[in-house]
Order: C-alpha cells, then sequence, then structure tokens
C-alpha cells in the first residue's frame, strides 16, 4: 500500500510557499493605499512650497494634506455613479470607464468647478458669527476631516453615501460647536436640503421618462432596427446638445459673459448638428442587425460612452467644490488673518481637489462602480444611458444654480426610478402586453401575479438595497455633524 503521508520536508515547503504567497496578495492590497499617500504627501509639500513664508503655513500645510485625502474619497465613492452603470451594463470595460471618468472629472473641475464653491466655504456658516481666525480655521479643519472619515469608512462597507451631505453635514457641525446654532444660515441649509429631496426624484422621473420614450418608440416597435435608426441620433443629439449648452455658459464665463438663453440657442444648434452627423453613422452601424432586443445594445454604446462622459464632466464641475471649498477658506484665512466674505481660487488649491477625486477614482473606484451598476438593478446599455443622461442633466442643472446637490442621489434615484419603472411597465403596460401577445401568436401570455411570494419574485429592483441606501442616507448629515463638532474642539485646541 502506498504511503500517502507527505515527508515533513515538503510540508514545510509548502508552508513557505503559502506564506509567500499570502505576502505577495497583502503586498498588492497596500500598492493603492502607498499611492494614495504619496499623494496626500506631494499636495503638503506643493502647499508647503506655494504658502512658504506665509503666516498660518502650518495650518495650510495641513489643511491641503486633509483636503486631498477628503478628495481621493470622494473619488472613490461619489464617481462611481457615474460609471457603473455603463459597467454593469457592459457598454464599456472598467478600465474604459476609470480612464474616461478621470479625464473628465479633472475637466469639470478645472474648467467649470469654481462657481459652486462660494456656497461650500461660506454660504452655511455666517464669517461674522465666527470672525476668529482661529476659530473659523478650526471650524473649516473639523468639517473637511470629518467628511473624509465618513466616506472613507462608508467605502469601505461598501454605501454610496452623499459626499455632499458629508462636507454640508461636517460644515455644520463644526459651526454649530464654534458659534452656537445661530452661526448656520438655515435659508441656504433649507433650500440644500430642499434640493436633496427633490433630486433623486428627479432624476428618477427624468430616467423613467427616457427609458418610457425608448420602449415606446424603438423596443416595442414590429422594425426595431429602423426605428433606432431614427431615435438613437435625436437622443445623441439631446446629449451633445445639452453638454454643449452647458459648455458655452459654464466654460467659456471668464473670456466672454452669455446668458442662458444664449446657451439654450446655442446648445439646440450644436445638437441638431450632432444628430445630423451621426444619423448616416447610426444607419451604417445598424446595417445586418437582427431585429431584436439584443441588436440595440449595439447602437447605444456609443451614447452610452458619451453620456458617462458628461456625467463625469457635470460631478467634477459640481462635487470639485465639496474638497476644495473648506480648503480655500482656509488658505485665504491663514493668508489675511481675517476671515474674509469673498474667497477666490488658487489654482493649486483646485488642482488638489481635480487630481485627488480622479486618483481615488483610479484607486479605490471599482468597488462601489459594481455595487451601483450591478447590485441594484438589472441595467443594459439601454437604461444605463438613461440613469447617465438623467443624472447628467439634473447635475448640470444644479451646477448651474449653484446647489450643492448630490450627485450620489441623483444618479442612484435615476437607476432607482428605472428599476420601478421596469417593475411598473413589465405589469401594467398595455402596450407591451399586445406586442407580446402579438408575438406569441394572440395568447394571453402575460398573468398577473397572485401572492406576495410572486411578487417579490419577480421585483426588478433589489428592497434590501434600497433601504439600506435610504438609510445611509438619512444617516450621513447627522453623523458627519456630530463628528465634526467633536473634532472641532480637539483642534481649536492644537492651533489656538
Amino acid at each position: 500500500m502506498p504511503n500517502l503521508k507527505k515527508p515533513t520536508l515538503d510540508k514545510d515547503l509548502d508552508k513557505f510557499s503559502y506564506m509567500e504567497e499570502a505576502a505577495g496578495s497583502l503586498g498588492r492590497g497596500l500598492i493603492a493605499p502607498g499611492i494614495a499617500l504619496v499623494f496626500i504627501v506631494l499636495c503638503a509639500l506643493a502647499a508647503g512650497a506655494s504658502m512658504s513664508g506665509t503666516p498660518g503655513a502650518i495650518v495650510i500645510v495641513a489643511a491641503a494634506a486633509i483636503g486631498a485625502y477628503l478628495a481621493l474619497n470622494i473619488g472613490a465613492n461619489d464617481v462611481a455613479n457615474n460609471v457603473g452603470p455603463a459597467v454593469g451594463s457592459r457598454a464599456m470595460t472598467l478600465l474604459t470607464a476609470l480612464v474616461i471618468a478621470a479625464v473628465f472629472e479633472s475637466a469639470g473641475a478645472l474648467i467649470a468647478g469654481s462657481d459652486v464653491v462660494g456656497t461650500i466655504s461660506k454660504g452655511i456658516i455666517d464669517p461674522q458669527s465666527v470672525a476668529d481666525a482661529n476659530v473659523f480655521m478650526a471650524a473649516m479643519m473639523a468639517a473637511l476631516v470629518s467628511s473624509a472619515l465618513w466616506i472613507n469608512l462608508a467605502t469601505w462597507i461598501g454605501a454610496p453615501v452623499s459626499t455632499t451631505h458629508s462636507i454640508v453635514g461636517g460644515v455644520m457641525g463644526a459651526g454649530i460647536a464654534a458659534a452656537g446654532i445661530d452661526a448656520v444660515n438655515w435659508t441656504t441649509m433649507s433650500s440644500i436640503a430642499a434640493s436633496w429631496i427633490i433630486s433623486p426624484f428627479l432624476g428618477g422621473l427624468i430616467a423613467a421618462g427616457f427609458l418610457a420614450f425608448i420602449k415606446t418608440f424603438i423596443i416595442y416597435r414590429d422594425d426595431k432596427i429602423e426605428a433606432a435608426r431614427t431615435w438613437v441620433p435625436v437622443l445623441i443629439g439631446v446629449m451633445s446638445g445639452a453638454f454643449a449648452s452647458y459648455l458655452v455658459l459654464k466654460g467659456l464665463k471668464n473670456v466672454i459673459r452669455i446668458g442662458m438663453p444664449t446657451s439654450l440657442l446655442l446648445g439646440i444648434v450644436f445638437g441638431f448638428a450632432v444628430w445630423f452627423i451621426v444619423r448616416p453613422l447610426i444607419r451604417r452601424q445598424s446595417e445586418g442587425l437582427e431585429n431584436r432586443n439584443q441588436s440595440l445594445r449595439v447602437l447605444f454604446s456609443l451614447p452610452l460612452v458619451c453620456s458617462a462622459a458628461l456625467l463625469s464632466f457635470a460631478h467634477g464641475a459640481n462635487d470639485v467644490a465639496n474638497a476644495v471649498g473648506p480648503l480655500a477658506a482656509i488658505v485665504h484665512t491663514a493668508e489675511l488673518g481675517d476671515v474674509v466674505d469673498k474667497v477666490s481660487i488658487p489654482l493649486w488649491v483646485m488642482a488638489v481637489g481635480a487630481f485627488g477625486i480622479s486618483f481615488g477614482l483610479l484607486l479605490f473606484g471599482p468597488k462601489l462602480i459594481r455595487m451601483v451598476g450591478q447590485q441594484i438593478t438589472k441595467l443594459n446599455p439601454m437604461r444605463a444611458y438613461c440613469v447617465s443622461l438623467s443624472a447628467a442633466i439634473t447635475v448640470i442643472i444644479a451646477s448651474g444654480l449653484g446647489l450643492p446637490v448630490s450627485s450620489t442621489h441623483i444618479a442612484v434615484g435615476a437607476v432607482f426610478g428605472v428599476g420601478f419603472f421596469r417593475e411598473w411597465y413589465t405589469e401594467r403596460s398595455l402596450r407591451r402586453l399586445e406586442y407580446v401577445n402579438k408575438k406569441q401568436g394572440g395568447n394571453n401570455v402575460v398573468r398577473p401575479v397572485r401572492n406576495r411570494e410572486e411578487q417579490a419574485r419577480r421585483h426588478l429592483v433589489r428592497r434590501a438595497h434600497f433601504m439600506t441606501i435610504i438609510a445611509a442616507w438619512i444617516v450621513t448629515v447627522p453623523a458627519a455633524a456630530v463628528l465634526s463638532g467633536g473634532l472641532y474642539f480637539v483642534i481649536i485646541t492644537l492651533i489656538s
């Protein structure tokens, strides 16, 4: 009978092999945190070089490091909403989505991100109520630290929380700790809170509206390919026109002042031009495709990529304020030794926010990208396109109004809107029922749900994720505020 026992030497060699594999796995896990640490150190060094000899340079260096840490966490958590649907629908690979998002996030932050910084840095707390420079800087520093820590925790557990909620809650908590409840501008807070409530519903409604349009005019048509040749260029034109209007209105404001009516007119002209150019391209792309839903996915890949890029640009323009708003306030207060009403944004401060968000996305973003794109509801390119375009339009509107709305709320609200609309449409749409019955020879193949178990099985939106995300949204503001208030007393003791 053969001896099946391993010799002692073989067992010891196997142990060494396991140790090498474990060490290699651990080392790979430390690469991303190591790169992030290098970025934070470089931001601190750049701030030190720029502010050398300036009063309060040490405080500015510390704030730059914390702002870089916060920007990394914003990229890891919030940017998943931009490209998650595209990745979940398999219209783009994860690597392609990461590169596109990183490029357009940086572009949006650097071109149009300064407009909303004022709301974060001085609109929530009345500078006159915290007129002492040390008090104001401690409050802004506490807001940065609390927001960064909370978002880091949320990313670690896989929850797509709102970074805007985190920073606004942090600013509010620090302001209350520093000067009492009257220090907070409750009018501004009310308008911001209202936008948080309205924006996910608006995003969901717009996404459901686009999906209803696609189903009505493309999917449930006898000749799907011919219908797509007509309407896919129109959808691309709408997206292009919105992007062009936003660039004209926001990106060129330092060169020439253009009002809203003119920008909308230019957007319409550009959208029409893109529609005219894309029509023959879509027609050539659709040649030879079978008349079925699977074929439509090919035609929607291009608009989905473009809409993801548009959403990334809009997110960079809107959410860069979360990272650099308090940092800009600290820089100016430290330079002047006094709290100022108007805060301009130095280029290096904008760069910290722009590149920090992009690095955070590249290093830590895939986890939440998969969560948003795959685990809430099933997405294909058509549904993902509706989500991305809806979120982009809503974020652009908010950025134009100077409101720091939550892109997380908008994008996830759009995902829920698509999923809940599909549930309703599947069970109640007469158009779908007629179409399916026609394809099946007139037999009534769609039957009503007869019991709760069957109804739960047919849910197209995972209710557990829905409740978890809503709970996380509710907890974020008070948690960040309480944490910021506690940190304020620690920081004011250190810098006083």
